[in-house]
């Protein structure tokens, strides 16, 4: 056997074992990440298994039931309705808990999100008067968090959180102006004489403008007789109580917005009475988290997919 014959065959042994080196090292690394896919897939099911009992097996004695509304009050946001008043349903439900607590740090949002937790408040407060509800103010508690705080049975601040915006806006901007020196047109067909009438290419109505200044003109009064409703007699009421204006906490107890001073701690001990506290706040768990994740990956990858396919 001649000796590029021998180094042929010793290359050729070489080059074979370290492609078996490579494929076992492979396929450890397979078999390392699949088991740990499976560790993870195990301990998902048991934390989502036993996650529902974590709440119950701390609440054996009577406690304070808190609920935190941070945010902007929004359907797409932590600060929706049907999540406040899940939670708000629960605690009153509970026979456990001694009194609910509301905590607000919120610069306000939709007042149709805002209207239906005020709504549910006070329907919860009729039906359950045994059971107190309160609404502690944290930073900022203003416009569409104030409404809802009015449902409150009572109202605690901080004396330098920031109380009221009691008033409704609609904001935008205008280009027309702009658009006629650069020379562009707009052009825009519709049916129906007020379809167009908040686009901001196109000169203000005055028709369409009053329409609109009246309707949250009465969304204005809703709020205010939301307020005087859930304050009452407790307010002192000035031409500027409804302007918008905000106050500091000082100023919101000495105009009756507020009740008094107090963190969500001294209320449950001194007001309610039951120092436990259990957060009520509905959150995702990890597997909702996982599961929206996974559907708007496969979600993705579907739309991908579509966008290949072509009509021949």
């Amino acid at each position: 056997m001649s000796t590029n014959d021998a180094n042929w065959e010793k290359t050729a042994l070489e080059n074979l074992l370290k492609e078996n080196l490579k494929e076992r090292q492979s396929n450890r690394r397979w078999r390392t990440f699949w088991r740990l896919v499976g560790l993870s897939l195990t301990i998902l099911v048991v934390y989502t298994y036993f996650a529902p009992f974590k709440k119950s097996a701390s609440v054996l004695s009577h406690h304070t039931a808190l609920i935190k509304l941070d945010g902007e009050i929004s359907s797409g946001t932590t600060a929706n309705a049907t999540d406040i008043m899940t939670a708000l349903q629960a605690a009153f439900e509970s026979p456990e808990v001694g009194g609910v607590i509301l905590r607000i740090n919120s610069p306000g949002g939709s007042p149709v999100q805002s209207g239906m937790i005020y709504d549910e408040m006070m329907r919860l407060r009729k039906a359950n008067p045994e059971k107190h509800l309160y609404v502690v103010i944290e930073d900022i508690c203003a416009s569409g968090g104030y409404y809802i705080a009015a449902a409150g049975e009572k109202i605690f601040v901080d004396k330098a959180s920031l109380v009221g915006s009691i008033g409704v806006i609609m904001s935008g901007f205008g280009f027309t102006g702009l658009m006629d020196k650069v020379g562009v047109e707009r052009r825009v067909q519709t049916a129906g004489d007020n379809k167009a009438m908040l686009d901001p290419f196109m000169k203000q109505n005055p028709k369409t403008t009053q329409s609109i200044q009246a309707m949250l003109d009465e969304i204005h009064q809703q709020f205010i007789k939301a307020v005087k409703d859930g304050r009452g007699t407790r307010l002192k009421e000035t031409p500027e109580m409804f302007s918008g204006m905000v106050w500091n906490g000082s100023k919101a107890v000495e105009l009756g917005l507020a009740d008094g001073f107090g963190t969500v701690d001294s209320v449950a001990r001194v007001v309610i009475k039951y120092s436990d506290i259990v957060d009520y706040t509905q959150t995702e768990n990890v597997a909702e988290r996982l599961a929206k994740r996974f559907g708007a990956t496969m979600g993705q990858t579907f739309v991908s997919a579509l966008k290949q396919v072509e009509l021949k």
